[in-house]
């Protein structure tokens, strides 16, 4: 198994209060508990180490709505392992590390307000705009030397104002004093941007894959 990947499915699992991820000796099986979202099928091996066969017999066993499957190579190579009764998600994921350091915080921009607070192994940190209203949000999950940043988001009417990287930083060097050394999170290309200019590093491209047959049955 790769050991970016296990790091991230044990901070994930944390994160978002999931249950422990049962192992498979292709990977992990998560149970999520949400309509939509009930049970995840995490591989891990990346790259050219996924291969075909073991991706069919996965998705294959597969039968209810709501399962997803998180691979980690590229959208158009895992799409034609599927059928139709599975829906892909044509831009990648991309999975990515950092060196931690406890940074000072930069400063809050005027107006803006910063808080964190850490529970039950997650420590969250929120900026509100001068009105009160959320403008940017993000967590880590410190799993001894690894920690996975989860959730990072900025509102669409305060981007470009360094809120994004605020946040990261704030989480980033909460995670360093908790005594973790490497950042791992999975990231959108909206975000990679982002998360590159502080220094993270994409080690794999990650496909996300529902199963859908009601879908497929109404085309």
């Amino acid at each position: 198994m790769d050991g970016t990947v296990q790091a991230w499915v044990e901070g994930w699992v944390v994160s978002r209060g999931a249950a422990p991820p049962m192992s498979e000796p292709w990977g992990w099986t998560i149970d999520v508990g949400l309509y939509g979202h009930v049970t995840r099928h995490v591989f891990g091996a990346t790259g050219d180490d996924l291969d075909e066969t073991t991706v069919r017999e996965v998705a294959g066993a597969v039968t209810g709505e709501g399962v997803w499957l998180k691979a980690f190579r590229d959208p158009e190579v895992v799409a034609g392992w599927l059928d139709g009764d599975w829906w892909v998600d044509p831009e990648p994921g991309f999975l990515m590390t950092v060196p931690l350091t406890a940074d000072e915080t930069p400063d809050v921009p005027g107006g803006y307000r910063l808080r964190s607070w850490a529970r039950d192994g997650v420590t969250r940190v929120m900026v509100a705009a001068p009105d009160g209203s959320l403008a940017a949000r993000g967590q880590i999950t410190p799993t001894g030397a690894t920690a996975v940043a989860d959730r990072i988001e900025t509102a669409p009417g305060h981007r470009r104002k360094g809120l994004g990287s605020l946040v990261m930083r704030a989480l980033q060097s909460t995670a360093a004093r908790q005594g973790a050394r490497t950042g791992v999170l999975a990231g959108t290309p909206a975000g990679r941007a982002l998360y590159e200019s502080l220094g993270w590093k994409v080690t794999a491209v990650l496909t996300s894959a529902r199963h859908d047959p009601a879908a497929s049955a109404r085309t």
